[in-house]
């Protein structure tokens, strides 16, 4: 231990043994921030460094209501439907000294929905933005768009002239190995001013003394050195001994540890993010198996028997001590469309399975690569290595290829994964994000994290349709229906439903947030 610490130490030349000051709060986690380019990750620990530093039109508060950020009102056009009219806040400036208006906003929903986008599912129903004056941004859409400011909170406005004058124009294509500017630098409006970044070693962060909101928040907490600490126990030891403040992620084998230390306190909440396996059914053969000419995932039948030879009743008390709650569908509980029935439907059942395999023409099995992440998911690697085991019972044989999150998700991305763990998170909470995302064909506004290949066009205009149908309740209707397709035709295999674990000082005064984001503006340093 007193190594590890003592190494730490040096890695963050932080002092062991008190707080930098009462102001100052050290954060780490298991895994970095992919990029500070606002539109080229949507991805958990991505968005939440650029919450700190950037901010949307609106966002979700601490406990998941939504509420003003750059826009201090928003409603649907009283002269036509298809228009959200969006009134910004005046007087803000970026970090730089630039004035903030509706150019900027225009400037950042336009780069959004360019091909490079993370983020371009979310705006795949609008048709124009645009800014009639200085403080009005309009968004048209191609129908009503009941949920567009849902779409909206993770959705960071950028300086339009600091862009151009940087190079920043374009999205960074971070799947393809690009490097930009925008990747590593930034000048937003939010509570924070960025002082140094290290990819994977440390980023500082400094008070906004002119931020709109300082009399709005407690702003306490005035700066932030935010360390991302793969390896569980010296994250661990880590906040044992005083080097850092907080951390996202106490491995679930070390809740008790922390909780029993004088001085620091574990807040445990559900999380609004699922994790699951994808299979590749689309192509005619895989890469990644020892099946020539064929493919066994496109075969509902070995899709059914992968779901049910999961033991996740196994997985939560062995691999997670407890601390997750099995899933049959891949939106959680917090999600609108979510359906109980539906979410307890994936059993345990390795005869049946195995039935399915030998039917499907696959009763000597087969092998088959699982790419996997080992610093994103909680426990994700070994919730991998657990499956490996519960696959060889139906003779499926499966050969584990774990590796960091920046190398794992580019794999979903470009399609040169077979069979993969992901987790989704829904910042929308509402089932159109899954199926935006997830389900849709891959074209050039949906499906940019469906690796699975698969594609049903008249489900994917049922899915379009969502964007328009302003009938909540036949609305409703709709993303059930789709639901239904999805559970029958086995496209993923859901794993459980986090929960979350924040370890902390005692003197730390937060709640945990459902979407696992920090939003340290809101913090209290007791």
């Amino acid at each position: 231990m007193r190594t590890t610490t003592t190494l730490l130490s040096a890695a963050l030349l932080l002092s062991t043994t008190t707080l930098a000051s009462a102001e100052t709060l050290r954060w780490a986690r298991a895994g970095d921030a992919l990029t500070l380019d606002p539109h080229a990750q949507n991805e958990g620990p991505t968005s939440a460094l650029a919450h700190q530093i950037m901010e949307p039109l609106v966002m979700r508060d601490m406990e998941g209501t939504i509420v003003p950020a750059l826009a201090t009102e928003w409603a649907p056009s009283e002269e036509n439907p298809n228009v959200w009219v969006f009134k910004l806040r005046e007087g803000v400036t970026f970090h730089d000294g630039a004035a903030f208006d509706s150019s900027d906003v225009k400037f950042s929903l336009d780069r959004a929905m360019s091909t490079d986008s993370d983020y371009k599912e979310l705006l795949a129903s609008v048709k124009e933005v645009r800014a009639p004056d200085a403080y009005t941004i309009e968004i048209e859409t191609n129908g009503p768009n009941p949920i567009m400011p849902n779409n909206l909170t993770n959705l960071f406005i950028m300086d339009q002239d600091w862009a151009e004058a940087n190079n920043a124009v374009k999205v960074q294509d971070y799947e393809g190995g690009e490097d930009t500017f925008a990747a590593k630098n930034a000048n937003g409006t939010g509570a924070y001013k960025l002082v140094s970044r290290e990819p994977d070693v440390k980023t500082v962060l400094t008070i906004n003394e002119n931020y709109w909101g300082k009399d709005e928040f407690p702003m306490e907490v005035t700066e932030i050195i935010y360390t991302p600490i793969q390896n569980a126990a010296t994250r661990v030891a880590a906040l044992l001994s005083g080097e850092v403040d907080f951390i996202q992620d106490v491995p679930v084998q070390d809740l008790s540890r922390v909780a029993d230390t004088d001085g620091l306190d574990v807040r445990t909440a559900p999380q609004n993010r699922v994790i699951f396996f994808g299979m590749n059914m689309g192509d005619a053969d895989l890469a990644n198996d020892n099946v020539e000419g064929k493919n066994p995932f496109a075969d509902v039948r070995v899709r059914r028997a992968v779901n049910m030879a999961i033991n996740r009743d196994a997985i939560k008390q062995v691999v997670m001590r407890g601390q997750s709650a099995p899933a049959g569908m891949i939106a959680p509980p917090f999600v609108n469309g979510w359906n109980e029935e539906m979410d307890s439907s994936s059993k345990t059942d390795i005869d049946a399975a195995k039935a399915l395999m030998a039917e499907a023409g696959y009763g000597d099995g087969f092998s088959i690569q699982l790419d996997c992440p080992n610093d994103r998911y909680i426990n994700d690697e070994a919730i991998c290595q657990a499956a490996v085991g519960m696959l060889a019972q139906i003779g499926v044989t499966v050969n584990l290829d774990a590796k960091p999150k920046a190398q794992h998700f580019p794999l979903i991305n470009t399609l040169e994964t077979d069979f993969y763990m992901l987790g989704w998170g829904v910042p929308t909470y509402d089932s159109e994000y899954i199926f935006n995302f997830l389900v849709h064909s891959r074209d050039d506004k949906y499906g940019s994290w469906n690796g699975t290949r698969y594609s049903n066009p008249d489900l994917d205009a049922k899915i379009e349709a969502l964007a328009s149908e302003t009938d909540l309740e036949k609305r409703n209707g709709m993303i059930n229906e789709i639901w239904q397709v999805v559970q029958e035709e086995a496209l993923y295999v859901p794993i459980h439903h986090q929960v979350l674990n924040w370890g902390m000082k005692s003197g730390v005064d937060t709640i945990v947030a459902a979407d696992d984001t920090a939003k340290f503006k809101y913090f209290k340093m007791n």
